[in-house]
């Protein structure tokens, strides 16, 4: 059963195309991530299935109901977006902005219920973020900041979460501290994840699914074993890759690579 489809998806900025005619299913109670050169439309078609943008022609569907036809709330209370670079207003704790995510359950005066108040420790508690709920966001570091977005995520709790590039400018330490936090909410809550990731090795190791985009067409989708292979990697970004397996999680692993250059032509 897939949770988000996008059907005959055409994207794009003005005049200029970025995707058409495109289709994506995204697998429930999977991981999947979008793969692919800078500038091929990983983020542009993000956008367009959380309907942040919406399409030149064609239709996403959440959960079997057109996305361009649900309110706003009613998309909030089924998918949570992670931007690529999210910014909080000045002065929030943490626990305001994870606060702010129970916002598609509210009504009235918006006042936070008892429920909210239990959401929002709760998704502090799995972000491992109880501890700073009263500290301000600009006195985090940045994998701290991006636990509380992710909590904020978790406190509107929704099952399909969207991210676009969660773990960049973290270093390698807290990189694998964000990945290893969706590996266990869709382990643990059977959350549908979908998202952008620019490094291989970390697809190919938390993925269920990965798709591979270039130029605005999925050039090839499907497991790690099925996606990282030479022959693919050589087509969508033009490298020529070592694949090894993984020892400790018998992943493909991109050991090495070289670029593959273009061949002279004479006239």
């Amino acid at each position: 059963m897939n949770s988000l489809l996008a059907e005959q998806l055409t994207v794009g900025y003005g005049d200029r195309l970025i995707a058409k005619d495109l289709h994506i299913a995204i697998p429930k109670g999977k991981i999947t991530t979008l793969i692919g050169p800078n500038g091929c439309g990983k983020s542009t078609v993000l956008k367009t299935m959380s309907r942040i943008m919406r399409p030149k022609t064609g239709a996403v569907y959440l959960n079997g109901q057109a996305i361009m036809k649900m309110s706003t709330k009613d998309i909030a209370k089924e998918m949570a977006i992670l931007p690529q670079t999210p910014e909080a207003p000045s002065g929030l704790t943490v626990y305001e902005l994870v606060s702010y995510g129970r916002f598609p359950h509210q009504s009235g005066m918006g006042r936070l219920s008892e429920k909210d108040r239990e959401m929002i420790k709760w998704a502090l508690e799995e972000t491992g973020m109880a501890s700073f709920h009263d500290r301000p966001i600009e006195a985090l570091s940045g994998g701290q900041r991006q636990r509380v977005w992710i909590a904020m995520a978790l406190a509107q709790e929704t099952e399909l979460l969207l991210l676009d590039e969660p773990t960049t400018y973290l270093d390698l330490a807290h990189q694998l501290e964000i990945l290893q936090l969706l590996d266990k909410l869709n382990k643990e809550q059977g959350r549908t994840i979908l998202m952008v990731i620019h490094d291989l090795n970390h697809a190919a190791r938390f993925s269920h699914y990965m798709i591979a985009l270039k130029k605005g067409r999925v050039m090839k989708e499907g497991t790690a074993e099925e996606v990282m292979t030479p022959g693919i990697l050589e087509e969508v970004f033009h490298i020529d890759a070592q694949i090894v397996k993984d020892p400790r999680t018998n992943k493909p692993v991109c050991l090495t690579y070289d670029l593959i250059e273009h061949e002279s032509v004479t006239v």
